[in-house]
């Protein structure tokens, strides 16, 4: 297993471009993915194709979603030059694209994901009426550590990402094996999708309910769904109670499962 620099290309800054530069980083993030010969990836900000081009050596193809068009023709005459047939480059924004673009049924994302958007990315793969099979991805070790916190350093962003998934963080990468290098480490997520068994206006009563409890983090979560949700803080201090629920609690020691469980008998 090679550690060897992967030459700089200049980065954009706006576009949240951190390059990895060490395969060995590159190689244990595929390794994350597990990835077999039949899997299509999704790879989303493959910059000059540090990661692209080993994923086409493990993957039977992979799409990559590049917004910089600098680095679209890069990663497209490399591709020419190397002789790659499985790779797939698509210029366009991963928020605004639509998923119809990828023409795929089973695929999995992995990525060095661009932090300045990585929450969004992961949330609208997580979101989608057609989730990946599991994502392995690189963020910022903040974001990692809050996607898949536990009691009680819960956030809305933990919440949500948890009821859509399983989340673990695999390892964290030093800021120095990226360039240009951030102000923070990187951490490598393993997220696998789950299904949702809630009903539509379930799964709008619990984004309203959670959204509303963390209105005021470290406060007591009485005191925020009252105000949040516009109710009687009797109604409210009596409905935590049925579900076996301190009043006095704070949102972020709040398991999923007890916000779903407040959702199935909100009124």
């Amino acid at each position: 297993m090679s550690n060897r620099g992967i030459s700089p290309v200049k980065p954009i800054k706006a576009l949240g471009q951190n390059f990895l530069r060490y395969e060995k980083i590159v190689w244990q993030v595929i390794k994350v993915a597990d990835l077999k010969p039949n899997d299509t990836v999704i790879e989303v900000g493959p910059g000059k194709g540090a990661l692209t081009f080993k994923l086409a050596q493990k993957a039977g193809k992979v799409i990559a979603i590049e917004k910089d068009c600098n680095m679209v023709e890069i990663l497209n005459k490399s591709i020419s030059q190397k002789g790659i047939s499985n790779v797939e480059v698509i210029n366009e924004d991963i928020l605004t694209v639509q998923s119809s673009k990828f023409k795929v049924q089973s695929y999995k994302i992995v990525a060095n994901l661009p932090y300045n958007i990585a929450t969004a990315v992961i949330m609208k793969f997580l979101q989608a009426k057609n989730p990946p099979k599991l994502m392995a991805v690189i963020t910022q070790k903040e974001i990692g550590q809050k996607i898949a916190a536990k009691p009680p350093e819960m956030s809305k962003l933990s919440v949500f990402s948890q009821l859509y998934s399983d989340v673990k963080i695999m390892d964290y990468i030093s800021r120095k094996c990226f360039y240009p290098q951030p102000k923070v480490d990187g951490a490598i997520l393993l997220i696998q999708p789950k299904k949702i068994i809630m009903k539509p206006k379930a799964l709008a009563n619990f984004t309203r309910i959670v959204r509303a409890g963390f209105v005021w983090p470290r406060k007591q979560l009485s005191n925020n769904l009252s105000k949040g949700l516009e109710i009687d803080r009797d109604k409210i201090n009596q409905w935590l109670k049925q579900n076996q629920i301190l009043p006095t609690r704070r949102p972020e020691t709040l398991t999923v499962e007890e916000w779903i469980k407040l959702t199935a008998t909100f009124v």
